[in-house]
């Protein structure tokens, strides 16, 4: 599981996709989001902007695991 830090109290999730490089620009990290290739905290979301904080787990379909701290 790769280890992210944050120094704002929050990242929106297609923020955090392009920033660990599972999505290469905002089009293809919203796509990924609206097919359900996404989990936060063991459940599917489609909100793109869904706010990310310290302790949340983030599962990307053949990426891996995100924890963020």
């Amino acid at each position: 599981m790769e280890k992210v830090k944050i120094t704002t109290p929050y990242i929106k999730l297609d923020q955090l996709l392009k920033y660990v490089n599972a999505a290469e620009h905002g089009g293809m990290a919203k796509i990924m989001i609206q097919d359900g290739l996404v989990k936060v905290n063991n459940e599917v979301t489609t909100q793109r902007g869904k706010k990310i904080r310290s302790g949340d787990i983030v599962e990307i379909s053949e990426y891996g695991k995100i924890e963020v701290e």
